[in-house]
């Protein structure tokens, strides 16, 4: 499958903001927007004003680079959205949330969604006992994610927990000393800390 392999500061530049695609990177003064804060390239520094399309657009960007999905992931989880009751938008952005990648991530298991994504995919966790190595698994209320035992004692692990940023959002309940997670409810909008316009996506693709 397709990844971007560029530098990760780059897609921050362009978006004019920290998406923390770098784990404890992003925190220190070494972080790509503190030190340019102007989008990349030869004419950063000129690029005009944009467009309705163009805001759009980068709000669609934005969120793809933020979960770290590429495009046909993204329409994939637009597509079941629109399929499914309720606001588009937020449908779209809980599908994102409850992807097992991004659970990893907001437990506090993985500095960064793409560190998480390598873990997953590496078999470091199950769900419910089982071993799943898919990072766009979707979990469900009830589930239980957790370290299998030899990963339990990776010293990378205890950093990252032991760094806590952000925290555990509501609708996660993390056990520190058995390093296991439960998902108590799906999560509402409010839930979602990201700094996206989601109407701004259905506008893009009702196009």
């Amino acid at each position: 499958m397709a990844r971007y392999k560029d530098a990760k500061c780059r897609l921050c530049r362009r978006e004019g903001m920290k998406l923390f695609l770098k784990g404890a990177r992003c925190f220190t003064d070494k972080c790509a927007i503190e030190r340019r804060n102007y989008p990349p390239g030869q004419h950063g520094l000129n690029r005009g004003k944009l467009t309705n399309f163009g805001v759009q657009l980068r709000e669609k960007q934005k969120a793809k680079r933020i979960y770290g999905v590429v495009e046909n992931q993204f329409r994939r989880a637009f597509a079941r959205a629109e399929r499914e009751k309720g606001v588009t938008g937020e449908n779209l952005l809980r599908l994102l949330e409850c992807r097992l990648d991004n659970v990893v991530h907001r437990l506090g298991f993985a500095a960064s969604r793409r560190e998480s994504r390598q873990m997953v995919a590496h078999g470091h966790y199950r769900v419910n006992g089982r071993k799943v190595t898919v990072p766009s698994f979707l979990v469900g209320v009830g589930d239980v994610v957790e370290l299998r035992s030899s990963s339990k004692l990776a010293a990378r692990v205890d950093d990252n927990l032991n760094a806590g940023r952000g925290g555990v959002p509501q609708w996660l309940e993390l056990d520190v000393a058995q390093k296991r997670g439960t998902v108590r409810s799906l999560p509402l909008r409010e839930d979602i800390q990201i700094p996206v316009q989601e109407q701004l996506i259905v506008e893009l693709y009702s196009k």
